[in-house]
C-alpha cells in the first residue's frame, strides 16, 4: 500500500512580516533553494510519488508557476531537483492542519497520507522511519525531537512502558491538565496517518481559535493505542519563525547539508 504525501503550505505567515506581502513564505529562500523544495524533496526520498500540495489563495498562482507538476530540473542543468506527479488544492480561509489534510481525503483514494508542513526542514530525511511505518501503516505515527522550552509546543506523554499515551499542547497555558510539560519531546511538522485518518478528523471540533487541530488528531491515535513516535534523526528546524532565522537556517544548510540519507 504505496502511501501518498501531503505539503500542508497555507497559512498567513504573519510572524514573517512583510516578506510574505510579496510571496508565499514558503517560496522564501533558506540556503540556495525556495523553502518549499525542502518538504518535497523528503517526500521523494522517501519513495512518494504522488504529492498533493495545498496552498493559501493570496499566492497561489506563484506556487504552480514555479512548481508546475512537479517535475522540476535546475537552471543551468544536472540532476532532476523534484520528479513528483504534483496536485494542488487552495485553502479559502486559515481552519488548521487537521482541515487541510481533511482536505487530501478524495486524492489519498483510500491510501495512507504522510503529511509535512511547508516551513519544516530537516537535517537528515528520516527515511529509515517513513519506510518502517510505510510497511505497515495500520497506525499513526508523529516524529518528535527533544527541545529546550517544551513549554512552546505540543509535547509528548509517554506511559511506564515508552508507549505514547496522549500529547499536551502548550501545557499550562492551552492545555490546563498540565502545570509544566510532561516530557521535552516535541512534536515536529511530520505525520504519517492510516486511512481511516479522515474518519478521525469529521468527529473533530474547532477549538477555541476556530481552527481544527492536529494535536486533537494525534490524541485520538494515542488514546487509542495506535500512536507511535519516532525521534528525529539530526537537527530540525521551523523555519516559519521569523525573517531573521531563515539566514540561521540558511547557514546550517551550507553547513551540514539537508534532507540527507541515514547510513545503513
Amino acid at each position: 500500500m504505496q502511501p501518498k504525501g501531503l505539503i500542508c503550505a497555507g497559512g498567513e505567515a504573519t510572524r514573517l512580516g512583510e516578506l510574505t506581502r510579496v510571496a508565499n513564505k514558503h517560496l522564501l529562500p533558506v540556503g540556495s533553494w525556495p523553502m518549499i523544495y525542502y518538504p518535497l524533496q523528503l517526500l521523494q526520498l522517501a519513495g512518494i510519488r504522488e504529492v498533493l500540495l495545498v496552498t493559501g489563495k493570496g499566492h497561489a498562482g506563484q506556487m504552480i508557476d514555479l512548481l508546475g507538476d512537479g517535475r522540476l530540473a535546475p537552471r543551468g542543468g544536472g540532476d532532476p531537483i523534484l520528479e513528483l506527479d504534483l496536485t494542488y488544492k487552495v485553502q479559502t480561509e486559515p481552519g488548521g492542519i487537521a482541515q487541510v489534510v481533511g482536505m487530501a481525503e478524495d486524492f489519498a483514494g483510500g491510501m495512507p497520507l504522510v503529511v509535512v508542513l511547508g516551513d519544516n526542514i530537516f537535517e537528515y530525511a528520516q527515511t529509515t522511519s517513513l519506510g518502517e511505518w510505510a510497511d505497515d501503516p495500520s497506525r499513526a505515527r508523529i516524529f518528535v525531537k527533544e527541545v529546550a522550552d517544551p513549554q512552546n509546543f505540543g509535547v509528548v506523554v509517554y506511559g511506564e512502558d515508552g508507549a505514547v499515551v496522549d500529547l499536551v499542547e502548550k501545557a499550562g497555558v492551552v492545555d490546563t491538565r498540565y502545570d509544566a510539560p510532561p516530557t521535552s519531546h516535541a512534536v515536529v511538522g511530520l505525520y504519517c496517518y492510516p486511512p481511516d485518518v479522515f474518519d478521525v478528523i469529521e468527529t473533530l471540533n474547532p477549538s477555541a481559535r476556530g481552527e481544527l487541530e492536529i494535536t486533537d488528531v494525534n490524541r485520538h491515535y494515542a488514546l487509542a493505542g495506535r500512536l507511535d513516535a519516532s525521534e528525529v534523526v539530526g537537527w530540525w528546524e521551523d523555519a516559519g519563525k521569523h525573517w531573521q532565522h531563515l539566514a540561521d537556517i540558511g547557514h546550517r544548510i551550507d553547513a551540514t547539508g539537508a534532507n540527507k540519507l541515514e547510513a545503513a
